[in-house]
Order: structure tokens, then C-alpha cells, then sequence
């Protein structure tokens, strides 16, 4: 898909650079010709008012030398004999004859092709009552001055736009193949028996909704083996009873071939028994699978919870990062025991009116969970963080960060307490999406400057 999103966009934009850039190149070069013939009629009619005047050679010699084209021997005059004085042949001429007495017979400027560029041959009307024509040389470097110049310059513009089309394509590409690249993967260590895989709603709507769907489909197949489970103990329990019963009338049946092989067979399906019970177990023990929940959705709702407390002490609360859903592997009940002990402490170790907000960082590997507040923070986190108990005085965590820490380490994260930008302490809980995504956790950089939602918590009852 990215690379195919590439090609289309490098063919439609070098179809755009070809379709503006031939026909403005063409233009450029249809107005470098205009200047450089429009260049030499001036020259040519710079001539005229000596022609209207005199015949004189030495005159008109001089007037030709005035001109920039006569100065660089561009420029020719051709007057025509008269009863009472000769032709006058001034400058090289490049055109024919013939050329010349067409154009003083029509009376009107013409270009003709000459050796190396053309000659422009304006005809002229003398003292003498005859026509003069006056033949000004145009090289070939004059018509195309510039033209290869613009013409690079194009090619440039295009190829930068062609650059930075298929950069841009593949950036849309990348945005577009990750997610369905992690949906790939996620799929497949879903069917290599990770049950506890899960992949984050990110992306364009379209893949979002897919996530959604894996998701919604990986906690149905968690709950359906753990039925599936329960079910298989349940009734192997249930067998006990009448394995029982069998087994003692087994044992009344007396001596005997019979007796025997039915007290065999009842042994034996009691070993069966015993071994589904026991098989049950070890996979209940061996695969605990937590089908998790949207942490943004469980923070509105303890936001919620805490708000109608937080407007009676006059406390501004503020939430971020939780308006898109993020799947994190934690159950629901867990994740709100963290959350109620992390915001308990802002109540119960802050003044009233000190403000907290709660943020959330989706990545790759881990979400990170921000509780801060703008109290006096907790001058010993090192310590505060080694006891794990708090003797209820200021900066006390209690037992709130055991339970904040045993979530975050159930899933591989860690817990950090630092200072926050409101002023006060921070709490930063990384929750690992994957096993062994947990230690990226501790170099991951959160901004300094978060944006943030400015939406109040809503205002609920709080009921205990």
C-alpha cells in the first residue's frame, strides 16, 4: 500500500510538472524571440529620422555607429541610386538582394533566415524620394538568451515537486501501513496463542475501526476459553459423585472376571477424571489472560467520580489525552483502584483549591498515565517510593502506590514520582502494551508542555 500510494502520486505529479512546465517553457522561449526582434526594430528606427534628413554616407555612417547593434557590426543601410546621386551600401549585409527589394517593395518590415540568426530588414523612406532599407542582424544567442536558464529552472521546480510529492506520499504511507502492520502482527501472536496481545485504536478512522473489531474479537476469545474452561472443570467435578457410586458398587460386586475388569474400568475413568480437573487447573495457572480496557474511558469516569469533591473544595481539574479510546492490559476494576488511590492522595495530601489534572501519552510500546498536582510536591520520591507505606503524614503515599505499582508491573511498566508542571508532585505510571516493552518506559520523554483538553472534569455525585 505505501508504495503504491508513492506511484500514484509520483505519476500524477509529474503528469502536473509536464502538463505546466512544457507550455510555460514553450512561452518563455516565444518571448525571449518577441524581445529580441522587438529589440532590433528599435535599433532599425533608430534610423530613420537621419534617413528622413540626409543621404549623406558620412552622416548616415555616424548614425549607425550611434546604435548598439551598428556599433557591434549588426547593423547594415542599403539606399538606392538616384538621378543626381549614387547608391549608398553602408555595413555588412547578410540577406540577398532579392530579399532587400522585396521588402522595399512592400514597403513594411520582414524577417528573413540568414546564416547564424535572422535579419530583420526595415525599409525607410529618404530625402531623395526612394526607400531605404535598413538590415539589422539578430543571432541565434539573442532569441534563445535566458531561454535554457528558465528552462533549468523549471526542470528544478518539478523535480523538487516531484521530491517532495513521493516524500510526502511515503510519510502518508508510513502513517497509513503502521497500524496495519501492528494489526498484522497482533493477529498473528494472536493465533501463536497470545491472548493478552492487543492492538492500539489508532490511525485513520478505517483502521481504528478494524482495531476496535481485533479487540472486541481477542476479549470474546478470552472469555469464550475461559468458559470453556470453568466448563470442563465443572463438569469433571460434577463426575466425582457418580464415580463415586461406581467405585463403591464396584467394590460389592465380589471376586470374579467381571467384577474385575468394572472395577478396572471404574479406576480408570476416574484417572481420566482427575487429569481433566488437574489440566484445567494448570492452564487457568499457567495462561492468566486479562482481557483489559480503554484507559481513557475508565480516567473520564473516575474524573467524573472525583469532580463533584473537587468543585465542593474548589480544586480545578483537568483532564487530557483521553478523547480517543487506548486498550491498555489491565482490568477495569485494577486500573480505577489505581487511579482512586493516585487522586486519593491529591485529596488527602494537598490543600484545598490546589489544583490536578490527569494525562495520558499513547505510544507505541507503553502508556503513560500523569497525575500531577500544583501542591508542594513530595520532597523524597526515592523514599516515598522504597517504604511502599506512608505513616498518614505530609507527602505519606500510604499503600496507594503499592497498588498503583503492582498494576503497572503486572503488565511489565513501572511507577516514577517526579515534579510536575503545575508545581507539585507527579506520578508517572507506564503501563507496557507489550511483555518487555516496559523498560523503554523509563527513557520515554513526556513534553514539559502538554496540550491540554482545558475541560473541567464533569461534576458528578460522589458515593461511597
Amino acid at each position: 500500500m505505501r508504495w503504491l500510494l508513492v506511484k500514484v502520486c509520483l505519476a500524477v505529479t509529474a503528469m502536473v510538472v509536464v502538463a505546466f512546465a512544457v507550455p510555460l517553457g514553450l512561452v518563455v522561449k516565444e518571448l525571449a524571440r518577441d524581445r529580441a526582434f522587438s529589440n532590433a526594430e528599435r535599433q532599425a528606427a533608430a534610423i530613420g529620422p537621419a534617413l528622413a534628413i540626409t543621404t549623406d554616407r558620412v552622416q548616415l555612417e555616424r548614425a549607425l555607429a550611434s546604435t548598439q547593434a551598428g556599433a557591434d557590426g549588426r547593423m547594415a543601410l542599403r539606399v538606392p541610386a538616384t538621378a543626381g546621386s549614387a547608391p549608398v551600401e553602408i555595413g555588412k549585409h547578410r540577406s540577398s538582394n532579392a530579399a532587400m527589394d522585396a521588402a522595399s517593395s512592400r514597403g513594411r518590415a520582414s524577417t528573413v533566415g540568414v546564416r547564424g540568426g535572422y535579419a530583420l530588414l526595415q525599409p525607410n523612406a529618404v530625402s531623395s524620394g526612394t526607400v531605404a532599407v535598413v538590415e539589422v542582424y539578430v543571432p541565434d544567442s539573442d532569441i534563445t538568451r535566458g531561454v535554457a536558464t528558465a528552462w533549468i529552472v523549471l526542470a528544478a521546480v518539478g523535480i523538487g515537486l516531484i521530491v517532495g510529492s513521493v516524500a510526502i506520499a511515503d510519510r502518508l504511507g508510513t502513517r497509513m501501513v503502521r497500524p496495519a502492520g501492528r494489526l498484522a502482527n497482533a493477529a498473528n501472536a494472536l493465533g501463536r496463542g497470545d491472548l493478552g496481545v492487543r492492538v492500539s485504536e489508532a490511525g485513520p478512522s478505517e483502521l481504528r475501526s478494524v482495531a476496535v473489531a481485533f479487540n472486541a474479537m481477542a476479549d470474546q476469545v478470552v472469555q469464550l476459553l475461559a468458559n470453556e474452561r470453568e466448563l470442563a472443570a465443572d463438569l469433571s467435578h460434577r463426575l466425582r459423585t457418580p464415580l463415586t457410586v461406581l467405585r463403591l458398587n464396584a467394590a460389592s460386586l465380589g471376586n470374579g472376571p467381571v467384577a474385575e475388569q468394572t472395577r478396572e474400568a471404574v479406576a480408570q475413568l476416574e484417572r481420566e477424571v482427575d487429569t481433566i480437573i488437574r489440566t484445567a487447573r494448570e492452564q487457568q495457572i499457567a495462561a492468566p489472560v486479562v482481557a483489559g480496557c480503554d484507559a481513557a474511558e475508565v480516567i473520564r469516569e473516575r474524573m467524573a467520580f472525583w469532580s463533584a469533591l473537587a468543585e465542593d473544595q474548589g480544586r480545578e481539574a483537568r483532564t487530557a489525552g483521553v478523547d480517543r479510546p487506548v486498550r491498555v492490559p489491565v482490568a477495569r476494576g485494577e486500573l480505577a483502584a489505581a487511579l482512586d488511590a493516585m487522586l486519593g492522595n491529591v485529596f488527602r495530601h494537598t490543600p484545598e483549591g490546589t489544583a490536578f489534572s490527569v494525562d495520558m501519552h499513547n505510544g507505541e510500546d507503553a502508556v503513560i498515565v500523569l497525575v500531577s498536582d500544583a501542591g508542594t510536591g513530595i520532597k523524597d520520591p526515592a523514599a516515598a517510593l522504597r517504604r511502599g507505606q506512608g505513616d498518614g503524614g505530609p507527602g505519606s503515599t500510604g499503600l496507594g502506590l503499592d497498588i498503583v505499582r503492582r498494576v503497572a508491573e503486572s503488565t511489565g511498566g513501572d511507577i516514577a514520582i517526579g515534579h510536575s508542571v503545575l508545581g507539585g508532585a507527579e506520578v508517572r505510571v507506564w503501563l507496557a502494551l507489550r511483555p518487555g516493552s516496559g523498560d523503554s518506559g523509563r527513557g520515554h520523554r513526556v513534553p514539559r508542555r502538554r496540550r491540554r483538553t482545558g475541560q473541567k472534569a464533569g461534576a458528578s455525585g460522589l458515593h461511597h
